[in-house]
């Protein structure tokens, strides 16, 4: 990692923890509120959906996010192994809602508060089912796992929500080497602006 790099790591985790409360107090007047009762009320259960992932130096946690499919759906199912049409047989509307707006990734800011995660970084791959991943990742010096998951990543600008674990991981690992600043709004302004609908995913 160059010497920026490492400068630039405090000043990334002050943006996590700044970033992260000023965005928990808006979600929770502007969005969860509604989101959690609907989403209970949707799924027939817990509103949250809680997997083990694995974080920088491939230290597991517990990423949080709304659930998005019936408590039916099996957990540990990788997005590889998925046959076509199962998500959408197992996705409620409401979780087909919260997916395309990406509001279901918005409990991650919890991750993001106490250190799990950051906003960008490459996005933490689940700890049982993604072996080939944690294959590939580990394949490339530095790998994904030098850095702390995050939020939004380098890969997801540019394979949007297809799932090839191979171009994942070059990604990734090309993020790591070009991490910086300048680099990290680049991705969160594609991002944000792919919310919206202003740029499509690739």
């Amino acid at each position: 990692m160059r010497t920026s790099q490492k400068i630039y790591l405090p000043f990334k985790r002050l943006i996590g923890i700044l970033g992260s409360i000023v965005s928990i107090v808006l979600c929770l007047v502007l969005l969860w509120w509604w989101i959690i009762p609907i989403n209970a009320i949707a799924t027939k259960g817990h509103p949250f959906f809680v997997q083990e992932r694995l974080g920088k130096n491939k230290k597991v946690f517990k990423m949080i996010k709304f659930r998005s499919m019936r408590t039916d759906a099996n957990p540990n199912l990788a997005p590889s192994d998925m046959k076509e049409g199962y998500r959408s047989s197992m996705e409620t509307k409401f979780g087909r809602f919260l997916r395309a707006s990406s509001l279901d990734e918005t409990p991650q800011l919890l991750n993001i508060l106490i250190g799990q995660m950051a906003f960008i970084g490459p996005r933490p791959g689940a700890a049982k089912n993604e072996e080939e991943l944690v294959r590939l990742r580990d394949s490339y010096s530095p790998s994904a796992f030098a850095v702390k998951p995050g939020l939004s990543g380098y890969a997801q600008t540019r394979m949007s929500r297809m799932h090839d674990p191979a171009l994942k991981a070059k990604w990734d690992h090309e993020y790591v080497v070009r991490m910086s600043l300048w680099f990290d709004i680049k991705i969160f302004v594609y991002t944000a602006l792919k919310i919206f609908g202003a740029v499509k995913g690739r």
